[in-house]
């Protein structure tokens, strides 16, 4: 059923939104390995080639593997477990699930948009959440591009001007903006729940419970 011209849909990112600090997690993991604890961070904001490495693995240009060789001789580590150990720190953030499926169940269209390269990392519980997914790796397209934004506003059925999209990254919201897209920078779930719910028109208290 096609949406009416007022209604608002709800896309947002996963790493760093519906779970935990991603950058934490990056410093735990260069911990472990012995490393300066803001080394893989550094790398992905300040050298150009570590970004390169990340945004073919996320498009489905790069093999995992090759990603961990290449990324691991900049980072100045062993490849092995690399991808794993990275991404290990996270958990769910349960305020912003709960804010999401509180969304879709008080009728706003939702999509989840990801620089993924696996969809092992979304359980059926996190599917369920969503009308539509866009993964990066499945679309040969990453954020900032605006074209996957466009896409996702598609899957969704909502045009990009009345999309709301959350995102941890600035560069991310940036991309959704020159979509045309309503974005909101990630910080805090009681803070980023509370916009939601002004952008939306919709209560979205059960996020905050529990």
């Amino acid at each position: 059923m096609p949406e009416t011209s007022d209604t608002r849909a709800l896309l947002v990112d996963f790493g760093g939104v519906l779970t935990t600090d991603i950058w934490s997690s990056f410093s735990e993991f260069c911990e472990s390995r012995g490393l300066d604890p803001q080394a893989a961070r550094q790398l992905f904001r300040d050298n150009p080639d570590a970004l390169a490495e990340l945004r073919a693995l996320e498009t489905g240009d790069a093999e995992p593997a090759n990603f961990e060789r290449r990324f691991g001789e900049l980072l100045g580590t062993e490849p092995e477990g690399l991808i794993e150990g990275l991404f290990a720190g996270l958990g769910p953030s349960e305020p912003m699930l709960r804010a999401v499926r509180a969304a879709g169940e008080a009728g706003v269209p939702t999509g989840l948009v990801s620089n993924s390269w696996v969809m092992d990392h979304y359980t059926e519980e996190i599917r369920s959440l969503f009308d539509a997914i866009v993964i990066s790796a499945e679309v040969g397209l990453h954020k900032p591009q605006p074209e996957i934004y466009e896409l996702a506003a598609e899957r969704v059925g909502v045009p990009p001007e009345r999309c709301v999209f959350v995102d941890d990254l600035r560069e991310n919201c940036e991309g959704a903006k020159a979509a045309g897209m309503i974005a909101v920078l990630h910080r805090d779930p009681a803070q980023t729940i509370e916009r939601m719910e002004e952008l939306l028109g919709v209560r979205l208290n059960a996020g905050l419970r529990g």
